[in-house]
């Protein structure tokens, strides 16, 4: 072949490859932005559309765990037993995803879950137990007595629905009974493509709820050491650790999690919130919980993970004074409500008189937050959060007694 030739088939090809670049580079992303093999086999070929629909749903399972282990939309998406279907584009999906489905997988994790307040009792201190199927309420009263099978909150009906639904139950919907017999969301602390272990140990997490007057535990935790150190540290920690397989290498600072949940250097994991939890901190008057003394070892042995024996034992004989001696302010404050009551002086109708809101801030929001203060290291949250407040409402409570009774008397 001449040298002619050969140059004339270079020209002719460049050009071709040439004028192919210039139409896909001009064709709309549409076309071009389609997904890659890999991606259509881990993401069920939802991406195809979602990426362009709703890219950031897209994102976040492609950097999941659940991406990286093979599972695909689907797997998660399709109706199981109880659940509603409906077509869409060519796949049937479940109307509605619940903890039931991440349960076809996580069951341990899901009958932890159930036996912890964060489930049925959650979503019944708002609207009672009316939502609850009755063998709903019956297996979670076994491990909550009183806490399901009870009416709904006053305040609902008082503030109105639309506080309900955009207030409490943005958090207490963690809890909700499923109308395919499940109960719960497991979304609330793992997010819903991420499905992040790392996202649900952060305290940030947690204070999506656990904020605020009436349970102030992320402004404690972020006041405590714990609190101090984790900010310092948390770049160096590594918290997309296993949680079986957890260390104090890993996660040198603890977090909510960590203490609450984790497996800590061997201990048990755990997704019952309450299972190393001692007392009612968050009753009115906090007594201790069934199975005291096998809660708090099991608390005491994740302490002791970085502290010594004497250290965590120490810390926990002041706490417990503390519920103590707030226990008795409390129910100091409830004995002059219980006298006015008696005789006569306010209606049993719930918060229908100003005193009775100043009955309720006295335990609902500084008794509480003394309480937790003292288990969690939040120094200011014990006084001038709790302890002050508990003084200065103990005598508003008695000023507002003593006024009504004066004026019944006609003074």
């Amino acid at each position: 072949m001449s040298f002619r030739a050969i140059f004339i088939a270079v020209l002719v090809s460049a050009s071709l490859i040439a004028a192919a670049l210039i139409l896909n580079a001009r064709r709309p992303r549409v076309e071009t932005a389609q997904p890659t093999a890999a991606l259509v086999k881990a993401s069920g070929k939802c991406a195809e559309c979602h990426r362009r629909e709703t890219e950031a749903m897209v994102v976040e399972f492609e950097r999941s765990r659940h991406a990286a282990q093979g599972v695909n939309c689907l797997d998660c998406h399709q109706p199981v037993e109880g659940q509603e279907g409906q077509e869409h584009r060519g796949f049937t999906i479940a109307t509605k995803l619940t903890a039931k489905n991440c349960a076809q997988c996580h069951h341990e994790q899901y009958q932890q879950f159930l036996r912890s307040r964060h489930a049925a009792p959650a979503y019944a201190a708002v609207l009672g137990s009316a939502p609850f199927t009755a063998q709903q309420i019956s297996a979670s009263e076994e491990y909550h007595p009183g806490a399901v099978e009870r009416a709904a909150n006053p305040l609902v009906g008082l503030e109105g629905d639309a506080a309900a639904v955009k207030g409490c139950l943005s958090c207490h919907s963690i809890g909700t009974p499923n109308t395919d017999g499940s109960i719960g969301s497991c979304t609330q602390c793992h997010a819903r493509h991420l499905a992040s272990v790392r996202l649900a140990r952060l305290p940030e997490t947690c204070g999506q709820c656990h904020m605020g007057p009436d349970h102030s535990q992320l402004e404690i935790y972020t006041e405590s050491k714990h609190g101090v150190l984790f900010n310092d540290q948390r770049e160096r920690m590594n918290l997309d650790a296993d949680p079986n397989r957890l260390t104090a290498a890993d996660m040198p600072v603890p977090t909510c999690a960590t203490c609450h949940l984790s497996g800590l250097g061997g201990q048990r994991v755990t997704h019952d919130t309450s299972e190393r939890l001692s007392y009612w901190l968050f009753a009115a008057v906090s007594d201790r919980r069934p199975g005291y003394l096998e809660a708090q070892n099991r608390m005491k042995d994740i302490c002791n993970t970085c502290h010594v024996q004497a250290h965590t034992d120490r810390f926990y004989a002041q706490a417990e004074s503390v519920v103590v001696a707030t226990n008795a302010k409390i129910e100091a404050g409830m004995g002059i409500m219980k006298g006015l009551y008696d005789d006569g002086l306010l209606t049993r109708q719930p918060f229908d008189e100003p005193i009775e809101f100043t009955a309720f801030d006295f335990w609902h929001y500084y008794g509480r937050t003394a309480k937790h203060g003292a288990f969690m290291g939040g120094a200011d949250f014990v006084q001038w959060h709790g302890n002050y407040e508990l003084l200065l409402h103990q005598v508003e409570l008695q000023a507002e007694a003593d006024d009504l009774r004066s004026r019944r008397a006609g003074h």
